[in-house]
């Protein structure tokens, strides 16, 4: 929290005067005297200003926001935060139910900053500057006096100018001694913002992600099962089915979205249960696979009252055979979830006190459900890799068991390529001339695979495609390491993008604003995109390939944090239990599983700014080994460790990077990046998440759009220095403003662009002279 040990100092004469009044009262507290029958944590709230009757008794607060309290942010030391408050002005309203008056009257208060204080009407305190913990402000002469039997009404405002902030205000009898509070009742709901963007708007149950989601293994007969759901949220502990459910849910959003039709905060103590029916018809020879391509966070799944699978991660597709609980006519279909949120599961970005870089939770189902029938001979899986030297593609199909395989490679109708295998090996197609695959012309081959049986007949067939690119490095005669794609040295120029949405969370409102995004950053002269700290769709990656846009894949975040020293010597590991290191590997090597195939991903990013940084040796020659096809940024931002293939350094709010921590010859060999920088704030009116809140942007917020657009420039600028001084990528923050943050280059609803792309990439031109 800003300057808060100074604010703790200037406080203690504050604290010494009103020790005396408090000492009697907390030494009746050590004695176990109740101060008051029970503590009154509901209010009613309002961020803008009220009418000027909002401190009656009879005002009517029907139509003001509903919190527990207390009001403020989870870091101000000492406080019990119910609601999350990060604007400037907070007005409350609650009822004190009172059997008889109290005998000395007084107010258990926390300011955070200056409060006045009302009860039915009167004001009884009006309190200057802020405290750091509960103090005791008596309630003598006429205020005392304005309170009653019965209901009583306190209404409060709060104006917090700097710093942590936090109010919270209770009526007791000081005779009792000083109250103590409980925990805080958690919020059921989320911030509800207005935000919608215009891809959302049109989101129906019949157009909910009608798209094929797995781009890389394509069959023409698919079912998909988004769509209206019932659901009910139950305590953990039920492991049964709910007898009634509490509304129907719009898959695949989550519980939290808008989109989704209930905005509801799961608590880790309870699970969600979602159900559908769907009707089959049972045809022999098949099976039939249940998909869910990301479900956030651990769950089993029912057919028709059968248990067919459980899962636990929440960023990668899973499936199940279902074929022997399924049954002719109406099917019932059952999910289950729980979801923790924090400690060591992997949530990135999401938050259970959203604020600043960290955002709202995501529980439950998030992108498409679906059902496919294969073969009982299937191909259920390929590896594709591909060598641009040789102007090869070599295919792996994974089968359900040993079978001939034939692969033909295809541009258009024309078949470039074949090749097959009798014993389920690799099959490599040599393709003459071939068109390698990068940004400036990012050249797909399509790829038919087909499964023979012994006599030669077709019992399986898929549709894939590949990009023929080999990523690589190269030094110059300075020494400095860079980056290379198909033996040719690039720059590696792109935003920081988190894919949060306004209306959907994580989930994009469809395919069509997915592609919005990647689209418009090619326009504006960005060649690679950092995917931050978030798995998204498949499709993401499939718009990427065809569109020729470079990925950094981030792997998702969780745990605990070793202290972060960036790239100082001697780095730090965090300690993690087995089990843990044993999950995050196994949804490190699902994400990798999941898009190897992807032309467009060139970099893993295994950590960031030492989130949950453990075991970073062992992590990245891991990595190295599991897909030496690809570079390693072993931790982007975080503690340096000498493994992978690239050194990175943030820093905000304009380009650096500290080339003298290199020395001994430690960064040597390593590629010199800027994986984070920029994040210059503009506030667009109209299109922010929350308009009460302090949103902000890195090195505060400039006074006008031209002084905004300069900081761009400069940043610009000062990148292309340090390009020259050997730094081979940078990373803006970021492409949209994500819930307080207002740094992006458009607005998080997309309806303003506050740089247009043209002007974008003619900034650009520079970062691209050299190569």
């Amino acid at each position: 929290m800003t300057n808060h040990l100074m604010r703790l100092f200037l406080s203690a004469a504050y604290v010494l005067l009103i020790a005396s009044m408090t000492h009697a009262q907390e030494a009746s507290q050590s004695q176990n005297t109740p101060a008051v029958s029970s503590i009154v944590d509901q209010w009613r709230y309002l961020l803008k200003r009220p009418t000027p009757r909002w401190t009656a008794s009879d005002f009517d607060d029907s139509n003001w926001l509903e919190g527990d309290g207390g009001f403020g942010t989870v870091d101000t030391p000492n406080s019990r935060v119910g609601t999350i408050w990060e604007g400037q002005h907070i007005w409350l309203r609650k009822n004190v139910e009172l059997s008889t008056v109290p005998k000395q009257p007084a107010l258990w208060i926390y300011h955070d900053e200056d409060a006045e204080v009302y009860i039915n009407g009167a004001q009884v305190a009006k309190l200057a500057g802020y405290t750091t913990q509960y103090t005791s402000v008596p309630l003598i002469g006429e205020a005392a006096t304005a309170i009653a039997t019965g209901r009583n009404v306190m209404a409060v405002h709060c104006e917090q100018r700097t710093g942590g902030q936090f109010i919270d205000v209770h009526l007791y009898d000081a005779a009792n001694g000083v109250p103590k509070l409980p925990k805080p009742e958690r919020s059921k709901f989320p911030f509800r913002s207005e935000l919608f963007t215009q891809w959302g708007a049109d989101v129906t149950a019949e157009n909910a992600w009608t798209e094929y989601p797995r781009p890389q293994l394509r069959r023409d007969q698919w079912r998909n099962l988004n769509g209206e759901w019932d659901y009910a949220i139950t305590d953990e502990v039920q492991a049964t089915p709910p007898s009634t459910w509490d509304g129907t849910f719009l898959v695949p959003f989550s519980l939290e979205s808008k989109l989704g039709g209930v905005q509801r905060l799961l608590d880790s103590s309870e699970a969600i249960w979602y159900h559908r029916t769907f009707d089959h018809d049972s045809t022999d020879g098949e099976r039939q696979m249940l998909n869910f391509e990301a479900v956030d966070y651990e769950c089993e799944v029912w057919i028709n009252g059968t248990s067919v699978g459980t899962h636990r991660g929440g960023c990668t597709p899973f499936s199940f055979d279902v074929t022997d609980a399924l049954k002719s006519g109406s099917n019932d279909l059952i999910v289950r979830v729980e979801d923790d949120t924090e400690g060591f599961q992997l949530n990135g970005k999401q938050s259970i006190t959203p604020r600043g870089i960290w955002y709202t939770q995501v529980s439950g189902i998030w992108q498409t459900v679906w059902m496919e029938a294969v073969p009982m001979q299937s191909i259920d899986d390929l590896k594709i890799s591909t060598d641009a030297k040789t102007g090869s593609i070599q295919v792996q199909a994974i089968t359900s068991q040993r079978a001939n395989v034939r692969v033909r490679i295809k541009v258009g109708d024309q078949v470039v390529g074949t090749g097959g295998s009798s014993d389920g090996g690799p099959i490599k197609a040599s393709i003459s001339n071939a068109k390698l695959w990068s940004p400036s012309s990012p050249h797909l081959y399509d790829i038919e695979v087909t499964l023979l049986d012994a006599s030669g007949k077709e019992v399986d067939r898929v549709e894939s495609y590949a990009g023929i690119r080999d990523v690589g490095k190269s030094t110059d005669d300075s020494g400095n390491v860079h980056f290379t794609l198909n033996g040719n040295k690039i720059f590696h120029w792109g935003p920081l993008d988190q894919g949060w949405w306004p209306d959907g969370l994580l989930t994009p409102p469809s395919d069509e604003a997915m592609l919005f995004d990647i689209e418009w950053l090619k326009a504006a002269g960005f060649n690679m995109i950092r995917k931050h700290i978030k798995v998204e769709p498949r499709r993401y990656y499939y718009h990427c390939d065809r569109l020729g846009m470079m990925v950094w894949q981030d792997q998702v975040s969780g745990g605990t944090n070793p202290p972060w020293t960036r790239l100082q010597p001697d780095p730090q590991d965090a300690a993690w239990p087995l089990e843990a290191h044993e999950q995050f590997m196994i949804e490190f090597e699902a994400m990798i599983s999941t898009l190897e195939n992807h032309p467009s991903i060139v970099v893993w990013t295994p950590f960031n700014e030492a989130w949950g940084q453990h075991q970073t040796i062992e992590v990245g020659k891991w990595t190295q080994q599991r897909d030496p096809s690809r570079s390693v940024n072993i931790a982007s931002g975080g503690n340096f460790w000498p493994v992978g293939d690239v050194v990175d350094h943030h820093e905000y709010p304009h380009p650096g990077f500290p080339f003298d921590r290199g020395e001994g010859g430690r960064f040597d060999g390593f590629i010199k990046v800027v994986g984070e920088f920029g994040g210059h704030g503009y506030p667009v009116q109209g299109h922010l998440w929350d308009s009460n809140r302090r949103n902000w942007g890195y090195g505060g917020l400039p006074q006008n759009e031209a002084e905004y657009k300069d900081r761009y420039a400069t940043s610009i600028r000062m990148l292309t220095d340090l390009q020259a001084q050997g730094i081979a990528a940078g990373v803006y923050t970021q492409t949209t403003d994500v819930e307080g943050e207002i740094n992006g280059l458009m607005t998080y609803d997309r309806k303003v662009i506050k740089i247009p792309a043209e002007e974008l990439a003619e900034l650009h031109k520079a970062l691209f002279n050299s190569n």
